[in-house]
């Protein structure tokens, strides 16, 4: 494309011609396919004379675009655009080990198989009547959008199902995303969705969490960089375990009163003895929310239900149709209707039971060892500790696999580790002991 071209497409895309609004300008561009891989960007003393602005302040967006990875520059091929915008291994393949190298895997953050809820028998109910159909029929079952409609803590403008909570995060943020836009993430977060952030160009801006959820202290701070979106567990928090309260929720509603801010739920967990409270409650049209049911409901399902605006979502499944198109309609009557089924209730409840007897069981141990784990609910235990490499190696030489805490980190000043409790059966005194002597604290 000529540079001329480039030019006259960057135009539109400048909110002012400050150096951060042209970085973007040109992130949108690359996100638009107008800049492709390989492409060569103008020269700056062109790009400046075209904008009417100093070359510094050119130089200055080269400088943003380099630090997301958007470009590189080669003497001989001049500036031009990345194969990617993030590029190395990410967060999330540094957490689990390697399945099956160690006796007692607590690193995975999974759930127990043998507590999830046993399909066979509903597969068999539904399977008369299955059938086949169209590529045009709706996206989303009419029995499945009743079921999680009545579920929902609010009225949702619009629901759709994606693949699972991740498809739903990386669908959601790259319709809203531009390069640069500030986003808001609990400190500690999954790692994950720091890696959709990362590799979308965002700048990240950690806020830290306490039992009740993020610190809305630190949230009123940072809501003056005019974040595009917050992003919250709604709980349970992977990886400290904070389950986010009602009262915390109507503080966060209030401070993005007024604002163009989105707040983006991402809700892991279903638990039918609990009460599920959301900011769309007051904010329908500023919130986000993304139910999962992997963790309950079994992970080969990679089902979950995404709500939100009506422009939003329709945008985000018009352009699924240039890829899945939908979630499988076979998959959504099968959670339909493990969703009405009291086995399947039972099932999870009994799950739900048994995870916080071995999360406390776990959590009394360390504690009574000196260990300040904050108390929690989930399946994972977040353990400080002095030196994380130390503690995660002298773990493993024990036959134990530990998750380490940087990942999910964004300052990661604090080093921790992450102990998933979701499969411990016995040997609750001997790791501690272990917990306890590799965080030597």
């Amino acid at each position: 494309m000529s540079y001329t071209k480039i030019l006259s497409e960057l135009d539109p895309l400048l909110s002012d011609r400050g150096a951060e609004s042209i970085a973007k300008a040109f992130g949108s561009l690359v996100q638009r396919g107008i800049l492709n891989h390989g492409d060569k960007l103008p020269p700056i003393r062109s790009v400046a004379s075209h904008l009417g602005v100093s070359t510094t302040t050119i130089s200055e967006a080269w400088s943003v675009m380099a630090a997301h990875g958007m470009i590189e520059t080669d003497r001989r091929r001049g500036t031009t655009v990345r194969a990617q915008l993030a590029q190395g291994r990410s967060r999330y393949w540094q957490v689990p080990v390697e399945p099956g190298t160690l006796p007692i895997d607590l690193s995975t953050g999974t759930p127990d198989p043998q507590l999830l809820p046993r399909i066979g028998e509903v597969l068999a109910r539904i399977s008369a009547d299955l059938a086949v159909t169209s590529y045009v029929d709706p996206t989303v079952l009419d029995v499945l959008d009743d079921a999680l409609r009545s579920l929902w803590p609010y009225e949702p403008p619009a629901l759709t199902i994606v693949d699972g909570a991740l498809d739903g995060f990386e669908r959601t943020m790259r319709s809203l995303i531009s390069l640069g836009d500030v986003v808001v993430v609990e400190d500690p977060t999954y790692p994950p969705l720091l890696d959709t952030l990362e590799s979308l160009g965002a700048t990240i801006a950690g806020v830290p969490v306490d039992r009740d959820g993020i610190d809305t202290d630190a949230l009123a701070v940072a809501m003056e960089r005019n974040p595009r979106v917050v992003v919250i567990q709604t709980g349970p928090h992977n990886p400290t375990g904070a389950q986010v309260s009602a009262e915390r929720l109507a503080t966060i509603a209030r401070i993005i009163e007024g604002t163009q801010t989105l707040i983006v739920e991402d809700a892991q967990g279903w638990n039918p003895s609990r009460t599920f409270h959301s900011v769309g409650s007051s904010h329908p049209q500023q919130t986000v929310r993304i139910q999962s049911f992997s963790k309950t409901h079994g992970p080969d399902l990679r089902i979950a239900a995404l709500a939100g605006p009506k422009q939003l979502i329709s945008t985000i499944v018009d352009r699924r149709q240039l890829g899945p198109g939908w979630t499988s309609r076979l998959t959504q009557r099968l959670l339909a209707e493990m969703l009405g089924d009291d086995e399947v209730e039972a099932s999870v409840r009994h799950a739900v039971d048994t995870y916080a007897a071995r999360r406390t069981s776990l959590f009394d141990a360390l504690t009574a060892r000196g260990l300040e784990v904050p108390d929690s609910t989930g399946l994972n235990l977040w353990v400080p500790v002095r030196d994380e490499q130390r503690a995660t190696v002298a773990l493993a030489a024990t036959g134990i696999g530990v998750a380490p805490g940087h990942p999910f980190q964004v300052d990661q000043s604090a080093p921790h580790i992450r102990l998933t409790i979701s499969s411990l059966d016995g040997d609750v005194e001997r790791i501690a002991d272990a917990v306890a002597d590799a965080a030597g604290r």
